[in-house]
Formats: C-alpha cells, structure tokens, sequence
C-alpha cells in the first residue's frame, strides 16, 4: 500500500516556465514597442556595452519575455508562434489597436479551408477570416509582430482541456479574467435554471462548482 509519504515522494518537481528570449536587433525600439503594450518593465540592466537584459511581463502572465544584447544568438525575428492567451478575442484586440500596434484580424482554422490572402501559420493550416462562429475554446486567433517580425498570436481561450490545469487548484491570473469566468457561470446558470424551472437559491454555490469544474475542463454541474 503506497503511503502519502511515498505520494508526496513521487510527485515530479516543480519546473515553472517563467521567460522567455526573444531576438532584436535595436534594444531600445524593442523596449519601446513593449511598453506601448502595456506590459510591466521588471528590469534593464548592463554591463557596460557588451551586455544588456531587459524583461517584460504581459498583463496577467506568470511568464515574462527577456531581450537585449549578447542576450541570444538567434536571429532577430525568428521567435515565432508565442502564445498570449486571453479571454476575449475582440477585446483584446481593441486594446492593442488603441495602443497603436498593428493587429490582424481575428481568424480561425478550419483544416486546410479557405484562407483568402493570409499567411499559413502553423502546421500548414490557413486563416479563415473572423472568429470561430461558436466562440469554441482554443479556435479563435489574431496576430501581431513586434519591430523585429517575431511573431505573436492572441488566443482565445475560455475554458481549458482536461488535465491542462491543477484540478485542486483555482487561479484567475486578473479581475477581467474572473469577470469573464463571472458571466459565463452567469450565463450557464440561466439555462440550470430553465429546466428546474424556479430560481435557485443556492446559485453562489452552482456558481462556485461551475468555475471550479470549467478551469478543470470538467462537465458543468
């Protein structure tokens, strides 16, 4: 019989990504255009002329982006394909076109669908212009390019597969997020509702059980 001192034992050791390198070319053009993303600056310093790092964190992020010089040997431009999840496609989108960064628009993947005149961006797939029409979780995308072309992609995602979060644990990485978990619970919870056909007195709790499960990626109560 395993003890829970044995369990404890056998649990892999913590490993949390935390940064990521991205290549420039012009340190300070980067540092600018990150800024006018809103993210927060947690360091730049150097050592003399032959070294500089600055560090970035996205708004919510529990991982940073780092650059500068002698930071990487990679090209500049060739960090492709970095993620930055959100919860609302549209949203996120106007933020960043109010800062003045040049955004696509939003786009889905449909197989190998009709992609007009976009770029193919991953694993041969084309752009198909718009939102996935159901708001379906991980569908819908857009992208932007810092100064340097290194490529990011907005993701909407609104609930997470099974097994991609710690089903013991619930986080909301900011109040927007919690928000929007808010009105989902909202909106699932006028269809419980609809079939007890009386209201529910004990909705905190339906409501409580719903975020819990959908950060999960568990059926609905």
């Amino acid at each position: 019989m395993t003890t829970a001192i044995e369990k404890e034992k056998a649990r892999p050791v913590d490993m949390k990504l935390e940064v990521i390198v991205i290549p420039v070319s012009d340190v300070d053009r980067a540092k600018a255009f990150y800024e006018r993303l809103g993210w927060r600056l947690d360091a730049d310093f150097g050592d003399g002329d032959d070294f500089r790092v600055i560090q970035f964190t996205p708004p919510g992020s529990g991982a940073s982006v780092i650059f500068g010089k002698n930071v990487t040997a990679a090209a500049p431009g060739t960090a492709q394909g970095l993620y930055l999840i959100v919860a609302d496609i549209e949203a996120a989108r106007a933020e960043l076109l109010a800062r003045g960064v040049d955004v696509s628009e939003p786009f889905h993947h449909a197989g190998d669908g009709y992609g007009g005149m976009d770029e193919p961006y991953l694993f041969g797939r084309r752009r198909v212009r718009g939102a996935d029409p159901e708001h379906r979780s991980y569908r819908s995308y857009a992208s932007f390019r810092d100064p340097d072309g290194n490529g990011w992609l907005l993701q909407e995602v609104t609930s997470r597969l099974a097994g991609r979060v710690d089903a013991n644990t619930t986080a909301f990485a900011s109040a927007s997020d919690l928000a929007g978990a808010f009105r989902r619970a909202a909106a699932a919870h006028g269809e419980y509702e609809k079939q007890l056909g009386h209201h529910d007195d004990n909705w905190p709790d339906w409501y409580a059980d719903y975020m819990v499960r959908e950060q999960a990626g568990k059926p609905a109560p």
